[in-house]
């Protein structure tokens, strides 16, 4: 029989030495002294004010070496596997990029010490990949180093983590074995100018990132109940859409569209991309008051904000990202990270849609959310009852059933409240509901601004008077929404820090860090020449629904606003990136974001330029890329 493997070691101790004398850490993180690190900044590493990434995964150590050892930092990735198709890295000290190609497992080119190591997301690196830096090559084995695998001491003088066999076929190709037996190593990425034998990284057509409208043929619109009315969210959309209807306007109601499954994986890559970007700018202006002050939240609020924040263990469930895709590209226009709005349209209505009209041209876009939304809820570290609090909103009834359900299949027991129905004072300052139990985890409907607005009305907005509110403590007054979600002992799904990122002045911030990144939008507080000479959208930072939007052409004429009740806020300008007009229709795919993963795909439309509450949903369909472009020539 094998020895018992020893503990690991606590997370943050010194495994080894790689090549170069560069530490290896342990990322052991349930051992993670909290007294050491304190917040979640302290988890975030940095070298020379250069962003490495998360203590201490593998994406970081990676980072880490190159930067010591070569000088080089490549860009930010959402998961590990998505190195393989970075094409480009930095040299910091002559600020110039350098070629990396890829090599897949089997190439003539075999890696060489210094280069990247990756795997796929598949089997023991499920969702993330993983990644190692090269140490040394022989005929017959790959020696590597690594993080966030294995939390055990190097032997001593050692440079790598392990080793794993490798061998060259009759014809000369070099082959590594993944070392386990479900995951797979997609190859090496190396710098290099020889891009001899390496993966071809070719821009997709443009026409792979069309959008693509039909409709259910006439013989299938079987008018009946094709929701399960048992179901408490299902019957609870049919009340709210009167029938069963994904669309509530007539000439919508058999309308669906399809993207070719390469603009999905765009999709899939900017959703995990730009989580990461997002969080790192938070974490940017959480720690510069005069950053946070443009965000217009009140400052009493700001050290709840910060400890909200804080809390690593204080995760987000759900996020939305709203996308213009055309055969211009991908780009984002905001992360909707405090809203659940449009999850079971995207994650249950639109497959049974389509199986009720038996519509089998491609795949579900949903598919898999729902399931997603369960492993998230298993995974949030609740062990005690949620209180779903909603607004009387109809919408928001079929939403919050929708997530109970989740959170039932988590095997995570919840109570839905209509407001703070029920909720009264414990005689200790805490709070309970009506069969006594305390209030200690809450999911919401309500966006945190309808808490905010209740403090500025309490107080008047006097500045004098915002500065001794003090939220979440006991009052003589009803108990109140704002009492519920700003107590410190109350963790609050989506946490209140998510306010920054929800924020739009987070986009000029994302701009200023990641300029000319492929995925985001030219925006600043101020209207620039720039924007003025491309064309521009002005928005409040805290408007909602596509209220008080304006847009304007390069000629600087009007082309489309919306009303709304923030127009009197500060306003942000974004670069016109206009949504694909797809046969009289503005169509804008929205990306489904679980606990910092893609998780689905859906779309709305409507004959404005600006999505707004009332506009459509309608299903989303994948399709292979050429079945895809077989069905865009056949439409022509």
């Amino acid at each position: 029989m094998s020895a018992e493997r020893p503990p690991p070691e606590k997370f943050g101790t010194l495994l080894g030495l790689a090549s170069g004398g560069v530490p290896v850490y342990s990322s052991h993180y349930e051992s993670a002294d909290d007294a050491d690190l304190p917040d979640r900044h302290s988890y975030r590493s940095y070298l020379d004010g250069i962003y490495l990434g998360q203590k201490w995964q593998c994406v970081e150590f990676a980072r880490r070496w190159m930067y010591l050892n070569q000088g080089l930092i490549f860009d930010d990735v959402g998961m590990a596997y998505e190195i393989f198709d970075l094409t480009s890295v930095r040299d910091v000290a002559r600020q110039r990029r350098l070629p990396l190609f890829s090599f897949r497992n089997g190439s003539r080119r075999p890696p060489e010490p210094g280069c990247m190591i990756v795997w796929d997301a598949s089997g023991e690196f499920a969702r993330t990949g993983h990644v190692g830096i090269v140490v040394e090559v022989t005929e017959t084995c790959v020696r590597f180093a690594e993080q966030n695998l294995d939390h055990q001491p190097w032997p001593e003088g050692r440079t790598y983590s392990r080793e794993i066999r490798a061998t060259r076929s009759p014809t000369g190709e070099f082959w590594v074995e993944s070392s386990f037996a479900d995951a797979t190593i997609l190859g090496w990425v190396i710098q290099t100018e020889d891009s001899t034998d390496s993966v071809v990284i070719e821009s997709p057509a443009p026409e792979l990132f069309e959008l693509l409208p039909d409709e259910v043929p006439p013989e299938d619109r079987e008018e009946r109940t094709w929701l399960n009315v048992a179901n408490p969210d299902e019957a609870a959309f049919v009340s709210f859409m009167e029938g069963s209807f994904l669309s509530d306007k007539p000439e919508s109601r058999y309308l669906y569209f399809s993207i070719s499954e390469r603009a999905e994986e765009e999709l899939e890559r900017a959703t995990t991309q730009l989580h990461a970007l997002f969080m790192h700018a938070t974490d940017y202006v959480l720690r510069d008051d005069a950053l946070l002050e443009r965000f217009n939240l009140p400052r009493v609020l700001w050290p709840k904000i910060h400890q909200s924040w804080d809390n690593r263990h204080n995760q987000m469930i759900t996020g939305r990202f709203d996308f213009a895709l055309t055969r211009q590209g991908l780009k984002v226009y905001e992360y909707n990270c405090d809203s659940a709005a449009c999850y079971m349209e995207c994650g249950k209505i639109q497959g049974k849609w389509a199986r009720h009209y038996d519509c089998d041209l491609g795949r579900d876009a949903g598919e898999h959310l729902h399931d997603r939304l369960r492993d998230a809820w298993r995974r949030s570290g609740v062990d005690g009852i949620v209180h779903i609090l909603r607004d009387d909103d109809p919408e928001e009834v079929y939403h919050a059933l929708f997530m109970q359900e989740a959170m039932e299949r988590a095997g995570i027991q919840s109570r839905i409240l209509c407001g703070v129905q029920g909720l009264t004072w414990a005689p200790d300052g805490g709070i309970v509901d009506a069969e006594g139990n305390r209030v200690r985890w809450v999911w919401k409907s309500w966006a945190w601004e309808t808490a905010l607005d209740q403090i500025r009305a309490d107080c008047a907005d006097d500045p004098a008077k915002l500065e001794s509110y003090r939220p979440g403590e006991r009052h003589a007054g009803p108990l109140r929404l704002a009492d519920v979600l700003l107590r410190s002992e109350v963790m609050v799904f989506e946490p209140l820090w998510t306010l920054v990122p929800s924020n739009k002045a987070i986009a000029p911030i994302l701009w200023s860090l990641f300029p000319n990144h492929p995925y985001l939008l030219d925006t600043s507080f101020e209207l620039t020449e720039a924007l003025r000479s491309k064309g521009y959208v002005s928005k409040p930072i805290v408007g909602r629904c596509g209220g008080n939007v304006r847009l304007f052409d390069r000629n600087q004429v009007l082309l489309e606003e919306t009303s709304g009740a923030f127009g009197d806020r500060e306003q942000i300008y974004q670069e016109l990136f206009p949504l694909a007009n797809v046969h009289g229709l503005y169509v804008q795919p929205s990306t489904f974001c679980v606990a910092g993963a893609y998780g689905g795909a859906g779309v709305r439309v409507d004959a404005s330029r600006v999505i707004t509450s009332d506009s459509d949903n309608v299903p989303l369909r994948i399709l292979d890329d050429e079945r895809f472009i077989e069905e865009l020539e056949r439409r022509r």
